[in-house]
């Protein structure tokens, strides 16, 4: 399904509970490797997963970086390339290698890479949470494994996610149950408090449904 604006998709039944507190928990405790995108771990990045942990979830958030951070998302890009794709690829593969198999694989843009080829090839995954990237399944040497949910959300005229759209659009509707929202703008690492591209409203509602998501998970 695909979600559009402010409000959750119809239909949709959350399984929140709410603190007094007003940290949305969760009723199953979820395992999750999360894996920054092309500017690294920003301060909102690490925001994002003290968000996830506060709800009662462990979260992993490995440096795929070696420290190294940009305030340019154009200069995180030009890095990973000089690197290399696959040297990135093999640093999130060996994150996980220590962790138990049951996890949710999740990512940000440049993090979707390593986080969908892990639900993909990596048997026990519990879900995928992908950000404002997509890659058809074949890239990763098959199809998407049965039983695995999984969920995208990208804004709907952000330049850089536009050419994954078409991959995303082929999972969502291959994959039963799996979801894709689209958000109203074009800013691409909208859910980084610590960046311009920061957008409060679609960022508090991404959250909201990721939330969602891991309790829904069995």
């Amino acid at each position: 399904m695909c979600g559009l604006g402010p409000s959750l998709t119809k239909g949709e039944t959350p399984r929140l509970a709410h603190s007094v507190s007003g940290v949305v928990e969760t009723p199953w405790m979820a395992e999750i490797l999360l894996f920054h995108h092309a500017q690294g771990q920003t301060p909102g990045f690490l925001a994002f997963a003290e968000e996830l942990r506060a709800a009662g979830h462990v979260v992993h958030a490995p440096d795929l970086y070696d420290g190294k951070t940009f305030t340019d998302l154009d200069e995180g890009v030009g890095y990973a390339k000089q690197v290399g794709f696959d040297t990135i690829g093999e640093r999130a593969r060996l994150a996980a290698a220590g962790l138990p198999n049951e996890l949710v694989y999740a990512g940000f843009s440049l993090g979707v890479m390593g986080a969908q080829e892990l639900a993909q090839t990596r048997p026990g995954a519990k879900g995928a949470l992908l950000f404002s990237a997509a890659f058809p399944p074949s890239e990763f040497g098959g199809s998407w494994p049965l039983g695995v949910p999984l969920q995208i959300h990208m804004m709907e005229a952000d330049e850089w996610a536009l050419e994954d759209l078409p991959a995303a659009r082929e999972l969502v509707e291959t994959i039963e149950g799996a979801e894709l929202f689209l958000y109203p703008g074009d800013r691409h690492l909208f859910a980084d408090n610590s960046l311009p591209d920061y957008d409060e409203g679609a960022a508090k509602l991404l959250e909201q449904r990721v939330l969602r998501f891991l309790g829904n998970i069995e």
